[in-house]
């Protein structure tokens, strides 16, 4: 586990990706944490038409599925390095892993997080983030073959993204959950693609938290979970 503080987008995104196609096959895996000054990053998906606004905030083109995002100050970033053939784990399953460390973090700090059908990442009541009824968009089981659902967003916001690259079973890239951050940004696009979905942090819903607390809470479910 490495925590590296305050770092350029681009340069971290260069050293993991050397750090998870050079390694050797019995390479130890990594868990690095970290935070970015600003940057909008664009996935493989990415349209230059969900980037409305980008000022003087670079936009930087990166090889994670997705679309567009934000990092900045107050993020908590968290990159798992690992080998996913050695740990025994499907894309599928390491998904759902980093969404469960991302939920139980914010269970820690008494909120609720949920999973919206067909929208990757965590979401929160906007209207009661610590309330424990289940969303009616939550994923459910369908049938094969069955169209996939359309997010609905209604009511919600997000508090973590999700992106993720797996080359010959190597991952990189990661999880981002928003604690106190300047949010103003996420106006200039539109998130993950979607026109209109509302972004917040921890602290647009009431918990005051720090992001080195954060951080570690996060780090810590993401160890116990990838190492299972």
């Amino acid at each position: 586990m490495r925590f590296l503080g305050r770092v350029d987008y681009a340069p971290t995104f260069k050293a993991m990706k050397e750090f998870a196609l050079s390694r050797p096959p019995d390479g130890r895996d990594e868990l690095w944490i970290c935070e970015h000054p600003p940057v909008f990053t664009l996935g493989l998906a990415g349209r230059a038409e969900h980037v409305l606004a980008p000022g003087t905030i670079a936009v930087v083109p990166t090889d994670r599925g997705g679309q567009v995002t934000y990092h900045g100050p107050g993020q908590v970033v968290a990159y798992p390095l690992i080998d996913l053939r050695r740990r025994g784990l499907y894309v599928k399953e390491y998904v759902y892993r980093l969404e469960e460390a991302a939920l139980r973090t914010l269970a820690h700090f008494g909120v609720t997080g949920h999973r919206v059908a067909g929208a990757p990442g965590m979401y929160v009541r906007l209207d009661d983030p610590c309330g424990h009824a289940m969303l009616p968009q939550r994923p459910r089981q369908r049938m094969s073959g069955s169209p996939a659902p359309v997010p609905d967003f209604s009511g919600l916001g997000k508090i973590a993204a999700l992106g993720i690259k797996v080359s010959n079973y190597r991952a990189y890239h990661g999880l981002a959950l928003n604690v106190a951050m300047d949010m103003e940004p996420f106006s200039r696009i539109n998130p993950c693609g979607y026109a209109g979905l509302r972004t917040v942090d921890l602290a647009t819903i009431g918990v005051p938290t720090t992001w080195d607390e954060a951080a570690h809470e996060l780090a810590a479910h993401l160890s116990r979970l990838l190492s299972a």
